[in-house]
């Protein structure tokens, strides 16, 4: 059974996720040759991981498990959890995202299986349960409905699994993208309406020219994050704050030297933000 989408405008939010989802289609073809991306792929194809640290110790040994990948987009992130032993299974509701997953992951002989599905329609086309469910950065603001989504995310999971999520911290995103301080000029509380943008570029090509531009995203309080998941039946096992995240989300933001992952955070001297946050759930 589908959880569906709970929303008075129905039809508006179709179209908000068809205008996101020409926009996926159209980066998912541009992101493997990015710098951005040739960064993992480079790692992948070193025999290091497109996965942090922090995530894999976190979700803890999936050897011998079954995964769902949540939004995998192109699959970097898919084909590293293959490579530590889980069986696989990604989702995206992008076509193309799904072509290149799979071509990446005949690359490296990953054995991945990869669904074309829009999240809020996943029930409809597998009925798996799976020991982990696992989704990552950039995801949450794509996703009209939260209450839903922790719905699917319950529905896929098998008793005693786990749920885990590493994501940019909704605080961040309260700040203008394009100004050199910190400037707020996006609410931080969810609205029924979502947030249009039309950026030329993708994230990870700023020199990119889109045809694609116009996308809608929803801002997600942290609360609203973490009561979905309760009410749909799950345990929250830790919320952790990090003050860097893995993009350079604000101009502000200078990379971390220190670490090979590339990671960003405020430069020295400022105070810390937090930027990223991670939470692992379970289903008793």
């Amino acid at each position: 059974m589908s959880a569906g989408l709970q929303s008075d405008t129905m039809t508006d939010v179709r179209e908000y996720m068809a205008a996101n989802r020409e926009h996926w289609d159209e980066i998912a073809r541009l992101h493997p040759a990015t710098a951005f991306y040739r960064f993992l792929l480079d790692r992948l194809r070193s025999g290091e991981s497109a996965l942090h640290r922090i995530e894999i110790a976190e979700v803890g040994d999936v050897a011998g498990k079954t995964l769902l990948h949540l939004q995998c987009h192109i699959g970097t992130e898919s084909v590293s959890w293959a490579r530590l032993g889980a069986r696989v299974t990604a989702v995206d509701f992008s076509e193309a995202g799904i072509e290149e997953a799979r071509r990446i992951a005949a690359e490296f002989d990953a054995d991945v299986r990869f669904v074309h599905a829009n999240v809020y329609e996943l029930d409809d086309v597998i009925d798996d349960e799976f020991d982990v469910v696992y989704t990552s950065w950039g995801v949450l603001s794509w996703l009209p409905d939260l209450t839903a989504w922790a719905r699917v995310v319950a529905h896929h999971l098998s008793p005693g699994g786990v749920f885990y999520i590493a994501e940019f911290h909704p605080t961040a995103w309260i700040f203008d993208e394009l100004a050199d301080d910190l400037r707020v000029r996006y609410p931080y509380f969810r609205s029924r309406e979502p947030l249009m943008d039309e950026s030329p570029s993708s994230y990870a090509d700023p020199d990119s020219r889109l045809v694609n531009r116009r996308t809608y995203n929803w801002p997600f309080p942290l609360g609203q994050v973490v009561t979905a998941l309760i009410e749909a039946g799950l345990r929250v096992e830790f919320l952790r704050e990090l003050p860097r995240c893995v993009f350079q989300m604000l101009p502000i933001l200078v990379r971390d030297d220190a670490d090979d992952e590339r990671w960003y955070r405020m430069p020295a001297g400022s105070p810390e933000l937090p930027l990223a946050f991670t939470l692992r759930a379970r289903r008793d």
